[in-house]
């Protein structure tokens, strides 16, 4: 690949990025100027609204967030769901669980959605929940959330259910220095991720495929 296509995938990453941006629903701008606010993290658009996609491609009705202040992960799923189905969304972080539980407190009268908040360790948490009882799964966040769901998730979900790893590059963080596309990256996440990755190939009760929207989505189906 020469300079010229890595000039232009970067212009077409941009293009969709700002499209998808443009056409954002109203609700998930207020939870952007929210977490701004709160000085949380803010996902790509085009992967937000991926999500939004993926919860009306698979009829999901329950729903898991495990995330570090993922409002606008939550928000675009809530979308999706169109004022039916529950979410349930874990947060470690002091501050995140307390920004998701305003948003939610908000979201109260204006949705049909059940929605609820735990503060607690995603690995420790999830292995209370019902198994066979989801229909998709989203991880963001700190490195110790990818494994430690991906580790509950084929229980969890039922057949043909999905499980979405965000920021699967590991380009979002503070301390990344090019991520999964440096060798050279040896941050907790970036190394989390590529352990993530490999783990995820190997196991034989997914399929999966590693996309390049936002800064990566790691997605995997349950066989």
């Amino acid at each position: 690949m020469d300079m010229n296509a890595f000039t232009n995938h970067s212009k077409a990453w941009q293009f969709v990025e700002d499209f998808e941006y443009s056409r954002e629903p109203d609700g998930v701008r207020e939870v952007r100027a929210l977490a701004q606010l709160n000085e949380l993290p803010q996902s790509s658009a085009a992967q937000g609204n991926l999500l939004n996609m993926l919860v009306r491609m698979l009829h999901a009705d329950s729903v898991i967030v495990v995330g570090t202040g993922a409002l606008v992960e939550t928000a675009q799923l809530v979308e999706g769901l169109e004022n039916h189905g529950k979410i349930t969304v874990v947060d470690s972080s002091a501050d995140g669980i307390r920004v998701i539980r305003e948003f939610i407190a908000d979201l109260a009268d204006r949705s049909q959605t059940t929605m609820r908040a735990v503060n607690a360790d995603a690995g420790t948490f999830l292995q209370r929940l019902n198994p066979d009882d989801y229909d998709l799964i989203v991880v963001s966040g700190e490195p110790a959330n990818y494994a430690g769901t991906f580790r509950q998730a084929a229980s969890l979900l039922h057949r043909g259910g999905a499980i979405v790893f965000t920021d699967a590059l590991a380009l979002d963080n503070a301390d990344s220095s090019g991520g999964l596309t440096n060798a050279a990256d040896r941050s907790p996440k970036a190394v989390a991720l590529r352990e993530l990755i490999e783990a995820v190939q190997e196991d034989d009760q997914f399929v999966s495929s590693l996309t390049p929207t936002g800064t990566g989505l790691l997605i995997a189906v349950k066989r």
